[in-house]
């Protein structure tokens, strides 16, 4: 018969860890995700931007999904949007979430304010963003505001110069604009 061992040792030869062991980030790597970049669960903030019943029509009935549009950003200059489907809506919302961590990318950020303004567009939405000083705060509305905010930008003031009520096409002119940003 195989000599049999204490717990603390079956443990430490699993790889399970203790009390005591230090905190090391989470890996995300492999040989396709992430490409080994070091992160914390907690380094991003993520918001639902939209949430709609998509739905198929096919020769035996309609397939009905769900799309949510995520944004995610660490209030330090890094954004990112994140669009996908599910058969539910935790798993459209968990999909999205992943695709708008995938997604980032740095903006220029200036003394708490954007460089310099800045006009994009996508599909019907014409979004301008002004630079505004110290002190007048988040002068924007709908999903400009929640990316301005989950970006870090403290003074901005901004406005929506199409008609459209669209709120994925109003974000994705939102950063398009936040890309076309340089410091000079």
């Amino acid at each position: 018969m195989a000599e049999t061992k204490n717990k603390e040792e079956v443990k430490i030869e699993r790889g399970d860890r203790k009390a005591g062991d230090e905190f090391k980030p989470i890996k995300a790597g492999g040989f396709r995700h992430g490409g080994g970049r070091d992160f914390k669960k907690d380094d991003f903030e993520s918001k639902l931007l939209d949430l709609a019943r998509v739905t198929r029509v096919t020769g035996g009935g309609k397939r009905m999904k769900f799309r949510a549009v995520i944004v995610a950003g660490d209030k330090k200059g890094k954004i990112g949007i994140g669009i996908d489907k599910g058969r539910d809506v935790s798993q459209a919302v968990e999909k999205a979430t992943r695709a708008a961590k995938n997604n980032l990318f740095n903006i220029a950020i200036k003394d708490g304010t954007i460089p310099h303004q800045v006009t994009a567009k996508s599909g019907a939405a014409v979004i301008m963003l002004k630079p505004q000083m110290k002190g007048r705060g988040l002068v924007a509305g709908g999903s400009v505001r929640i990316i301005c905010d989950l970006a870090g930008i403290k003074n901005i003031s901004s406005k929506i110069m199409s008609g459209s009520k669209n709120k994925l096409n109003n974000a994705r002119a939102t950063m398009e604009a936040l890309k076309k940003l340089k410091l000079k």
